[in-house]
């Protein structure tokens, strides 16, 4: 069945076919013709793979991102950040990492933080001396820390396939985040004095105050939703809704950008994007039911248990595993297939189960804009209208900052768990 199953997935991805179908589809052919299980079980795993509380905060976390964009939340966490930061060397590029940054942890969809910011910025990129190839790698790089930042939809998915705590890796994800974010900011420093690009004049307290007053009641979301899961107020779920509650009370009578006829188009838009990854979620459900049917997590978790005894020696392995999957998988169907397979064997080795999930993370936002498949570049392709080609010269130089900050993270556990142990 283990055969017919890799069969299958190798030749619907290489004739692309959609990941849900092939994941699927895949796990239900190679169960009706290699095996004696009865299909319908199949079935049921299906809509049993989505019926999970936790898998609840995706749709509130992507309509609360839809109505931070149109709610006038994001263009406000830009002239906060550019008042900030903008005074610095590459301070328009480090308003746009900042601003990403932020973001990200407003909406915890990589795609929707590349749009929402890139959209804005990119002119104003071009406009200041930065190339397209720069601009667009980072857009590309930058809008992939919201994998990483809570309320991160990727670090849900894979506290509902593993069991850990969500609320543990939100709090990890603030410190990995960070390291993240700041190998961009380093890059783009270097790159600003090394081509001697402007740089906006120092504003002043007042203008810094009025800028983060204006932009106060955005910047208060992350506070609420981290702040009311660790006080116990309300679940991870739970926080989800709230946020999409304050994003349209805020949006809607405090900033007065929202109406009701944008609100039925950002529900609309908003659905399409929660039942695309709820699809991909059950289809991978069903894959990762078959896989463990077939005993593959304990004959990998056995393996490695008999041939490698180190964890720096396992955690470098991981590392390219995923790496490499990134490449050509979307996170969450990577966290869904992989996670279940990798997670009993770096328990075995000692390895906390909030640094591994902190780690396949880091390694799934690298994915994002890697080539070829890597879901950033063709959404950044949608907002700079440049090819991959012009792209990659800049993307591969956010790549290389990133990939160490990657390894920052893997082999200094304490960058993303010492929040988490100070709350304990």
């Amino acid at each position: 069945m283990l055969t017919t199953l890799g069969i299958l997935i190798f030749l619907f991805l290489l004739t692309s076919v959609p990941i849900f179908i092939s994941l699927g589809m895949a796990a239900f052919l190679a169960v009706l013709f290699s095996s004696d299980i009865q299909p319908m079980i199949l079935i049921q795993r299906l809509f049993g793979g989505i019926d999970q509380f936790a898998l609840m905060a995706l749709p509130f976390f992507i309509l609360a991102a839809n109505i931070m964009d149109g709610g006038g939340l994001s263009r406000r966490i830009l002239r906060f950040s550019r008042a900030l930061v903008g005074h610095l060397s590459g301070g328009i590029a480090m308003t746009t990492q900042v601003s990403s940054m932020f973001f990200g942890a407003l909406s915890g969809s990589s795609p929707a933080t590349v749009i929402a910011i890139g959209k804005i910025m990119y002119p104003d990129l071009l406009r200041g001396g930065y190339g397209k190839s720069f601009s667009a790698g980072l857009l590309a790089s930058a809008g992939s820390v919201s994998l990483i930042i809570p309320p991160s939809i990727t670090l849900i998915i894979f506290g509902s396939v593993t069991g850990v705590s969500v609320g543990s890796l939100f709090i990890a994800g603030i410190g990995a985040g960070l390291v993240f974010g700041l190998s961009s900011i380093l890059y783009i420093y270097i790159y600003a004095k090394k081509n001697d690009l402007p740089k906006d004049n120092k504003s002043s307290f007042n203008e810094l105050a009025l800028s983060f007053g204006k932009a106060i009641w955005a910047l208060l979301i992350p506070v609420i939703i981290l702040g009311g899961i660790y006080s116990g107020i309300f679940t991870p779920t739970e926080a989800a809704g709230i946020s999409a509650v304050y994003a349209f009370v805020i949006g809607f009578f405090v900033y007065k950008e929202l109406t009701l006829k944008k609100m039925y188009t950002i529900c609309v838009e908003s659905a399409i994007t929660s039942a695309q990854v709820l699809v991909l979620v059950a289809a991978a459900q069903v894959l990762g039911w078959v896989l463990t049917r077939a005993r593959l997590p304990q004959m990998v978790a056995e393996f490695i248990s008999e041939n490698i005894t180190s964890a720096i020696l396992f955690l470098l392995i991981l590392n390219l595993i995923l790496l490499l999957l990134g490449m050509f998988m979307e996170g969450v169907a990577a966290i869904i297939v992989t996670a279940p397979l990798l997670y009993p064997a770096a328990l075995a080795l000692g390895i906390d189960p909030v640094h591994l999930g902190i780690i396949m993370i880091a390694n799934l936002a690298i994915g994002m804009y890697t080539p070829p498949f890597g879901m950033n570049i063709f959404v950044t392709q949608t907002v700079t209208k440049i090819d991959m080609a012009e792209m990659m010269p800049g993307i591969l130089k956010f790549l290389a900052f990133n990939l160490g900050a990657l390894l920052l993270i893997t082999y200094v556990p304490e960058l993303s768990l010492f929040l988490v142990n100070l709350l304990e």
